[in-house]
């Protein structure tokens, strides 16, 4: 009985986490369309970093672009297996790593869904300069990390036993 209390403290845990997660990257889009929107972009480090408007209609660095039904397929392909591996990674303390990645990319996921189904594009307002690297917002950042992260937990900590236990269970 204790273990199923602990199961749904950590399940609903995951939830608040996600809505949280997706409350902030929705703020920072409302902040980003507020005060960016038809500006011109506010510097913050001459030539290394601003905030810049960008309505993205595609996916990372601009590919698949007015491809929405593509996008709403993979967002639930991502988010069914999401949910299922936070359901099968047990509650243990070594394994609480991946569930925390799982809920990040979700949030990620869901953050820029919202925007593709409310607008049909994605809000993006993060712009490093220097590198020219693409304009991105929260919830990208969200999935990026998440996912370096989780590969990295995969490949160079967790052994095989220990995945063993997530996928045949």
């Amino acid at each position: 009985m204790d273990s199923i209390k602990s199961r749904g403290r950590h399940y609903i845990s995951a939830i608040l986490l996600v809505l949280v997660g997706v409350w902030f990257d929705q703020f920072t889009k409302t902040l980003a369309v507020d005060h960016l929107k038809g500006q011109e972009p506010f510097i913050l480090l001459k030539n290394v970093f601003q905030f810049e408007y960008l309505e993205n209609h595609g996916a990372a660095f601009g590919i698949l672009q007015n491809k929405q039904i593509f996008f709403f397929i993979i967002v639930l392909i991502i988010s069914v297996f999401i949910i299922w591996f936070y359901l099968h990674v047990p509650m243990t303390k070594k394994l609480l790593p991946l569930r925390i990645c799982a809920v990040f990319i979700f949030s990620g996921a869901i953050g820029n869904f919202i925007d593709r189904l409310k607008l049909g594009y994605v809000v993006d307002f993060f712009y490093f300069k220097l590198i020219d690297f693409p304009v991105f917002n929260v919830a990208d950042i969200y999935v990026t990390v998440g996912t370096f992260i989780l590969a990295f937990l995969l490949l160079f900590y967790y052994k095989e036993e220990d995945l063993d236990r997530i996928f045949h269970s």
